[in-house]
């Protein structure tokens, strides 16, 4: 599967945005799909996974209560909305999927290129 992040930019602290994650084929409800950031000079760092059906989902507790991820099969699109974002928040975000994968998992094999960048001040 092939993804393309979308969504990112600039935003005032305490503010929101949507990220997308749109992805190519039709096989799409079969892959597991994780967001993660890097900030500069920092690791990339795991936000959240949700499952090929939407049925389970998994959050990093530096966003658990501020982040949602989704997907919409229909579309062959995942989303991560973000609210109350912190400066801290700031980073290039990243899409990631796994053919089966399981939530508990950090192995993803197939990227996105990276939203442009997050700024939040």
């Amino acid at each position: 599967v092939q993804l393309q992040a979308s969504g990112g930019g600039l935003v005032q602290a305490g503010g929101s945005l949507r990220l997308s994650c749109a992805a190519s084929g039709r096989t799409f409800n079969r892959y597991t799909v994780a967001w993660f950031r890097q900030a500069p000079g920092k690791e990339r760092e795991f936000l959240a996974v949700i499952s090929w059906s939407g049925g389970s989902t998994r959050y990093a507790d530096s966003v658990k209560g501020r982040f949602t991820i989704s997907r919409d099969n229909a579309k062959n699109t995942a989303y991560l909305q973000m609210n109350s974002l912190k400066p801290e928040d700031t980073a290039v975000y990243y899409c990631a999927a796994e053919l089966w994968g399981s939530t508990t998992s950090a192995d993803f094999r197939s990227w996105g290129q990276g939203t442009q960048g997050t700024q939040v001040t």
